[in-house]
């Protein structure tokens, strides 16, 4: 369940400043600092497309990298803010902060659905409603869950399913300390507006 951590490459960007950052601008990478675990904050630079990317694959800032930067111990980080261009909406600046693999942190994991062609709900005609489409779960650096599972088989038009409901993996909780609502399964328009006559009459 654990997903492979992705390795994010920098390099230590000399200076620091305005004028430093716009250098490093200049030629092609977005500046960011890494700071926590007890250690000296660390100016860095990094590639600006390869960010790009990685920010356009989304989830960027509930990833655990990797980092890799030459003549320093890999280490792994979490992106903690991204600065943004208030026109362009393009990254000017990444704040990533350390982690042991002993530590806790908050991170929002994505929810997956599976067995939809065996739930007899959606079969017939009713919709899955995803209220939160991603959690946000207390875990261990160490052990970061890839996504949770909500299994469909046997749900029927008016389940709702809470957070109590989904097997979490060992070591997580959710941030929020109540059984709150991930989806429900909506009955179809037609019917819905039949069953409301009905009830009516």
């Amino acid at each position: 369940m654990a997903k492979e951590i992705p390795d994010l490459v920098a390099e230590v960007r000399t200076g620091t400043g305005k004028g430093a950052a716009r250098q490093a601008r200049r030629e092609g990478y977005v500046p960011g600092i890494v700071y926590g675990d007890g250690k000296e904050p660390l100016a860095i630079k990094i590639n600006y497309n390869k960010l790009l990317k990685m920010l356009k694959a989304g989830r960027f800032m509930s990833t655990l990298f990797n980092l890799k930067v030459e003549g320093q111990e890999d280490v792994r980080v979490i992106c903690r803010g991204v600065q943004r261009d208030v026109v362009k909406d393009l990254p000017t600046h990444v704040d990533l902060m350390r982690l042991h693999r002993a530590s806790r942190i908050n991170l929002f994991i994505h929810v997956d659905f599976i067995n939809h062609e065996k739930s007899p709900g959606l079969k017939r005609g009713g919709t899955l409603t995803v209220v939160r489409p991603e959690v946000e779960l207390e875990v261990l650096a160490g052990d970061i869950p890839d996504h949770l599972t909500v299994d469909l088989e046997g749900r029927q038009i008016g389940d709702v399913i809470h957070i109590n409901d989904i097997a979490l993996p060992e070591g997580a909780k959710p941030t929020i300390d109540r059984n709150f609502v991930i989806a429900n399964l909506a009955a179809p328009k037609g019917l819905a507006s039949a069953e409301a006559e009905a009830a009516e009459e």
